[in-house]
C-alpha cells in the first residue's frame, strides 16, 4: 500500500478481500429495494446512490457474505475497506465500516492513513462518526504517539478531519484526555460549520457522562467563546 498526499494509491494484495468483494455485491444486490434507496439518497443529501436496504437487513446479508471466512489482518482489512470505498453505493461503505470496527483491534497504528483516506473520500457524518469513534478511537487509544496526528487533525482544513479528531475520544470515558478533548472545543469553538459546533456539544455532552462538574465548569468559564448550539448540545442531560 501506498501512502500519497492524494490519499492512498493502491490497495494491498489480499485473496480474503478478494473472495469478501466477490460475494458482497452479489448478495447486497440481490436484496436491494429501488424505492427505499430513492428515500435513502434523498436523506442522506445526496452523498451517494444507495441500494436501499435497512440496517437489520443488511446486517443479516453481511453475516451471509462472511460466514466460513477466516479473521482479517491489517492488509486484509485496508483491502476491503479500500475497495468497498470504491463500489459507487452507500451499503457498501456501510459493511466497510462495521468490518473496521469489529476488527480494528487487529490494525496497528499504521492504519492511521487508510482511516484518513475514508473519512476525506465521500464524506458524510453516516460513516464518519462510526469511524472517529470506534476505529480512530481504537487505533490511537492503543498507540497515544498518535496523539500527535489528531493534534494536528484537529487545525486541519477539512472539517471532517476536525470533527474526527474531537470524536475519537468519545467512547474512552475515564481514559478521556481531558486538558485536549476542551483545547479541541477551544480551538474549534469559532468554526462556522454545522458539523463542528455540533460535535463540540456532542463529545462535551459525553464526557459529562464521566465527569458532570467538570463539562459544567468548563462551559461556564468558557461559555461565551462557544456556539450556542455546542452550549446546548453539551449542557443536555446536565443543565447549566
Amino acid at each position: 500500500m501506498t501512502v500519497t498526499a492524494e490519499g492512498i494509491s493502491d490497495v494491498p494484495r489480499s485473496p480474503l478481500a478478494d473472495t469478501v468483494l466477490e460475494r458482497l455485491p452479489a448478495v447486497y444486490t440481490a436484496a436491494a429495494d429501488p424505492e427505499r434507496a430513492v428515500v435513502m439518497r434523498a436523506y442522506m443529501k445526496d452523498v451517494a446512490p444507495f441500494l436501499g436496504l435497512t440496517s437489520p437487513v443488511r446486517r443479516a446479508l453481511s453475516r451471509t457474505v462472511l460466514e466460513g471466512l477466516p479473521r482479517p489482518g491489517e492488509s486484509d482489512c485496508a483491502a476491503v475497506a479500500l475497495r468497498c470505498w470504491r463500489l459507487p453505493e452507500r451499503e457498501y461503505h456501510y459493511f466497510a465500516v462495521d468490518y473496521l470496527r469489529r476488527h480494528v483491534t487487529h490494525c496497528s497504528s499504521g492504519f492511521l492513513p487508510v482511516a484518513r483516506h475514508l473519512l476525506t473520500t465521500v464524506p458524510w457524518w453516516d460513516t464518519v462518526d462510526l469511524l472517529a469513534a470506534h476505529v480512530v478511537g481504537g487505533l490511537v487509544a492503543a498507540d497515544r504517539d498518535l496523539t500527535a496526528e489528531m493534534d494536528a487533525w484537529i487545525a486541519d482544513e477539512d472539517l471532517w478531519l476536525v470533527r474526527t479528531a474531537l470524536l475519537h475520544q468519545l467512547r474512552y470515558r475515564e481514559r478521556t484526555d481531558t486538558e485536549r478533548l476542551f483545547d479541541y472545543c477551544l480551538r474549534q469553538s469559532g468554526h462556522d460549520d454545522f458539523f463542528v459546533r455540533k460535535a463540540i456539544g456532542w463529545c462535551l455532552r459525553e464526557y459529562a457522562k464521566t465527569d458532570p462538574d467538570a463539562v459544567r465548569a468548563f462551559v461556564s468559564e468558557h461559555g461565551r467563546r462557544l456556539a450556542p448550539l455546542s452550549v446546548r448540545e453539551a449542557l443536555r442531560n446536565i443543565g447549566p
